[in-house]
């Protein structure tokens, strides 16, 4: 009773200003939205960590100078750089996903839901550019510090893991926190493959009540504070892992 009497008021008072925030009084309407909102939640807390740890991987195949783990990834980091996000989406949903319904029997017995492809596509399309990142930084590491690592008896993969990626990581933390932002932005493009995200949720109901600019004055708000909290993280983070003289 409580909160549809907050819900009354809200709707009352923003009326007044010109807004129209009536679907929230209709139970259907209003679970839409809100399911919007917690689905780009979902997106963005899988794909942070996916970008993530694909970057890295990514990354550590671009320094191996061993080209048959480098090529291969130069040209997917090439291809998904050089692309449109919408355009590699679109392309696996309506060609890749297609491919493994004809591998599994028909489109019932595919796995690989919209949701999916999104957090693929999107999370790999970050990968690429957190790979960039801190493939710059690894190559930054000074070689007198990789030569000490070596001479103590580290293995080219405990450089790797010990010395190098610690150290590109602190180098490349403002770029990284960059591509995150972009990240968290490109959720959108769900709306492309009816991924009930927030912007395809709010197409659902503008459509029915003819209030873009309401809605869509709460979505910048949504987005605004997301990334201003992703960024804020992104500078404590970076203070806090900063090496006097060495990149920060």
């Amino acid at each position: 009773m409580q909160d549809t009497s907050i819900t009354s008021l809200f709707v009352n008072l923003t009326s007044r200003l010109g807004l129209n925030y009536e679907f929230l009084a209709t139970g259907y309407e209003a679970q839409i939205w809100r399911d919007g909102f917690i689905t780009t939640l979902y997106l963005i807390a899988l794909l942070i960590p996916v970008s993530l740890i694909a970057g890295l991987l990514f990354a550590a195949c671009l320094t191996s100078g061993r080209p048959w783990l480098s090529t291969p990834v130069r040209a997917f980091v090439e291809i998904t750089r050089n692309t449109p996000t919408l355009v590699q989406l679109m392309f696996s949903f309506l060609v890749l996903n297609t491919f493994v319904s004809n591998l599994v029997g028909g489109t019932q017995n595919n796995p690989l839901t919209p949701f999916f492809w999104v957090v693929a596509v999107v999370g790999l399309h970050i990968a690429a550019l957190h790979a960039e990142a801190i493939r710059a930084g690894i190559e930054a590491v000074p070689s007198a510090t990789v030569e000490a690592a070596r001479g103590i008896g580290f293995s080219t993969l405990q450089i790797l893991r010990y010395v190098e990626v610690p150290l590109a990581l602190r180098a490349s933390l403002p770029a990284i926190v960059n591509n995150l932002i972009n990240l968290v932005k490109l959720t959108t493009v769900g709306n492309a493959i009816a991924v009930s995200e927030i912007t395809y949720a709010s197409i659902m109901v503008w459509t029915q009540r003819d209030n873009v600019v309401s809605l869509m004055i709460v979505i910048l708000l949504f987005f605004s504070i997301i990334n201003l909290a992703v960024a804020r993280i992104g500078l404590w983070v970076e203070r806090k892992l900063a090496i006097p003289g060495y990149g920060l």
